[in-house]
């Protein structure tokens, strides 16, 4: 069940506040934030609109329903939203059965290990393969099946694979780089890559995680750029060559971690919850502070809240 509608500036501090242990870390494009709520999943916009998904999605709406009567004394018409779900399963039989180039990155929630972005090109000829193989989003899959399934992507599945790792992040932030333009930047390097070694193709697909007038402002001085992107969200389920290129980034990135847990004798936690300050502690209380300019995302507020732990 899917049901969306918008609530007052009153109410959506109160969802921030409210949801802000619950949160996940990768947020949608023009989302506040995206929270995980038991089994309802919560997502509030920018617009105001607030979108609730799940068995209980009902349930949780209500609640804020509620909330908004009693603050504002306004009574919200929630729909269940039937269209959106329509036009999804309407882009998918249009994209899924053609052949694309996609790109996904991992890691840009993560104060430890490296951003991987790969691109994959994917013939509309393997995708009854890929659908055999199980392939999906790889953030619906498991580590381990993702472990399982992506050697042998990697190995059936022509693709460009960019590992960025955190001392080269750090640089591009100190040079006044935001994430977003580190991430156009590293899709539009794979993708051109793929593109000049696979020219027959009928769509290069990104999964849209900014504007895409800024996306191309922030490839601009680019050498080399491919111009001729759709851009979708939630593309991991629209388009079999994203969705492959969402999981094969994630085993690189997983692979990167375990090697980092090895170099430093200590298992690296993902994510950058509470778990993970006190993990750095760990770290700069064995290693130094200036470790970390090598191994973790600086502009993260885990290099600040660590030091509680210290």
């Amino acid at each position: 069940m899917t049901i969306v509608f918008k609530v007052s500036e009153k109410v959506q501090q109160k969802m921030i506040s409210y949801y802000e242990d619950k949160r996940r870390e990768k947020t949608p494009p023009y989302a506040i934030f995206q929270a995980l709520d038991a089994d309802t999943i919560v997502t509030l916009y920018e617009s105001g609109k607030v979108m609730f998904q799940g068995v209980s999605a009902d349930i949780d709406a209500n609640m804020w329903v509620e909330t908004e009567k009693k603050l504002t004394g306004l009574t919200i018409n929630m729909n269940e939203m039937k269209e959106r779900k329509e036009k999804t399963t309407i882009a998918r039989k249009t994209i899924y059965g053609l052949t694309t180039i996609g790109s996904d990155e991992v890691g840009t929630g993560d104060y430890f290990g490296p951003i991987v972005v790969t691109a994959s090109y994917v013939p509309k000829e393997q995708i009854e393969f890929l659908d055999r193989l199980g392939v999906k989003d790889s953030k619906k899959l498991t580590d381990e099946k993702i472990m399982e399934i992506a050697p042998t992507l990697i190995k059936e599945v022509d693709h460009c694979t960019f590992i960025l790792k955190n001392d080269e992040y750090n640089k591009y932030q100190n040079n006044g780089y935001n994430m977003n333009k580190i991430k156009a930047i590293l899709h539009n390097k794979v993708l051109f890559k793929v593109k000049s070694e696979h020219p027959q193709y009928d769509k290069i697909i990104i999964d849209q995680f900014v504007f895409p007038k800024k996306y191309f402002e922030h490839i601009q001085e680019a050498k080399d750029k491919v111009k001729d992107i759709t851009f979708l969200t939630k593309a991991e389920n629209l388009c079999a060559s994203v969705a492959v290129s969402s999981c094969i980034s994630r085993y690189i990135f997983l692979k990167e971690i375990d090697k980092l847990s090895e170099e430093l004798g200590i298992t690296v936690l993902k994510g950058s919850g509470e778990e993970v300050d006190k993990l750095t502690a760990e770290i700069v209380k064995k290693y130094g502070d200036e470790k970390l300019y090598h191994i973790a995302k600086l502009n993260f507020k885990n290099t600040e809240k660590y030091k509680q732990y210290m």
